[in-house]
């Protein structure tokens, strides 16, 4: 260690190691965008393979998201046992399995199985990364650390999407054979196992979560791991603070802390977790991210045009991402969700109005104008921004840091089992929703749950900003 480290970890705040070892846990947020996203890309390759209806397309699509709910739901109840840094961990080993299962796949069966193998990592990746960065993070700056999560998620996002595109172009089509004489949606699967194999090897190089060290009685290496991040005074203040946050219940973190002693009802807070990740998806966002490239198709755009949207979406988010980086901190999380929700319900509402006005052609396929079809690209981009200012990172930066250090794992488990699994029905039911209704009555459903946010947001959500962890109240 260098002298200038040495004095920093003695006498400060080592703000560089906290920086480095949350970036390390938003590898997960990265995989998990990333997992997310390749779908997308593959969607006529499925259908090739498998010979798969819009109701089995829908759930070889959607089957990852089962895996999602009960990888965040035994995550966060198993992280109050065995750690955040564990979890991630074998959600790292996860990730790797399924990204070379779902790409070698015969058949929808031993697809959805690899697939939903992939869910349990990213339902733990996406309840574990944003609690550990929140249990590290000081307060003045969590906010913009825990942001980095959802760029990152945005940012798997858009190398999937960019990974997608260029295979494919390199293809000629998805389903054209690439390399070894596997198809090219094959390989869009096997691009993760690098970013998946990084993150499997750095995560044996950071600490676990001081925070679940004290709340398993491990007070000796809790303090060291506090004198590192903050240095050997602040670290035994802030150990006293978590101590004192946990003394009223001597007991191990368990699900029955959720109900309030003295109703015996669940806890309000937990409500209002399990609100705030279900809106986050019956927005809809997801039917954007899953199936951007088959949404396009459906209005005219050519296979490659389409795919070339998805990127320019993704890049769009992650700038929306940084804006929230530089906006959290400073007008808070709230402001965030209500203008954002706001924003949504206005261009979701553009883009059921240019579905609305498109006609069929004699295959049955929507068609759109030039002014109509504009209009759907602008306000459909518009839309992800909105999204990604506001829900996209600030749901889950509101999920790390909401909840009292007691239920952190508990009230993380019950709203991600909700996210993931409103994420899936919103999934599942799109292709039968497009069959059905039709574009243009499917996002104006969307569109009715963005405005419904809004008043969520001002009557239930309470400001977390600037607040330490211990100050939370359930």
């Amino acid at each position: 260690m260098s002298s200038a480290t040495l004095e920093r970890s003695i006498g400060g705040e080592n703000t560089r190691l906290i920086i480095l070892i949350s970036c390390v846990a938003t590898i997960g947020g990265f995989l998990f965008g990333f997992d997310s996203g390749v779908i997308n890309g593959t969607v006529d390759g499925l259908k090739a393979a498998f010979g798969s209806d819009a109701a089995v397309t829908g759930f070889n699509v959607a089957s990852m998201l089962l895996g999602c709910a009960v990888g965040a739901w035994f995550a966060g109840t198993l992280a109050d046992r065995y750690g955040r840094r564990t979890m991630m961990l074998w959600a790292a080993v996860f990730f790797i399995v399924s990204a070379w299962g779902s790409g070698i796949a015969t058949s929808s069966m031993e697809f959805v199985v690899y697939r939903i193998i992939g869910g349990f990592a990213v339902g733990a990746a996406s309840v574990m990364s944003p609690a550990y960065i929140a249990e590290v993070a000081p307060a003045r700056y969590r906010g913009r650390l825990a942001t980095v999560q959802q760029i990152a998620i945005i940012s798997g996002l858009f190398a999937a999407f960019l990974s997608n595109y260029l295979l494919a172009k390199v293809a000629t089509s998805s389903l054209a054979p690439l390399w070894l004489g596997y198809e090219a949606w094959r390989w869009m699967f096997w691009i993760e196992l690098a970013p998946a194999a990084l993150f499997l090897i750095a995560l044996c190089f950071i600490p676990e979560s001081p925070r679940y060290l004290v709340a398993r009685g491990l007070r000796e290496r809790a303090g060291t791991v506090l004198a590192r991040l903050y240095g050997t005074d602040q670290g035994a203040r802030k150990l006293v603070e978590i101590e004192a946050s946990l003394a009223e219940d001597h007991h191990r973190p368990r699900l029955s802390d959720l109900l309030s002693k003295s109703t015996g009802k669940i806890r309000p807070i937990v409500w209002v977790g399990v609100g705030l990740a279900t809106f986050q998806q019956l927005v809809g966002i997801n039917v954007v991210f899953y199936y951007g490239a088959v949404l396009w198709q459906a209005v005219g755009f050519s296979e490659q045009d389409a795919l070339l949207i998805n990127v320019l979406s993704g890049a769009l988010s992650i700038g929306a991402c940084i804006v929230t980086v530089l906006l959290i901190d400073k007008v808070g999380r709230k402001p965030l969700l209500w203008v954002g929700s706001a924003g949504m319900a206005v261009s979701l509402a553009l883009v059921a109005f240019a579905f609305a006005n498109g006609s069929l052609d004699a295959a049955g396929k929507l068609q759109l104008s030039g002014n109509m079809g504009v209009l759907a690209l602008v306000a459909a981009n518009v839309y992800v921004i909105f999204f990604n200012v506001s829900w996209g990172p600030v749901m889950w930066v509101m999920l790390g840091e909401m909840f009292p250090n007691q239920i952190r794992g508990s009230g993380l488990a019950v709203a991600g089992l909700a996210q993931w699994g409103s994420n899936f029905l919103i999934t599942w039911t799109f292709p039968m929703l497009l069959a059905g209704i039709g574009l243009a009555a499917a996002y104006g459903l969307y569109a009715a749950a963005a405005l419904i946010s809004v008043f969520f947001v001002l009557k239930f959500v309470h400001e977390t900003k600037g607040r330490e962890l211990e100050q939370m109240e359930g």
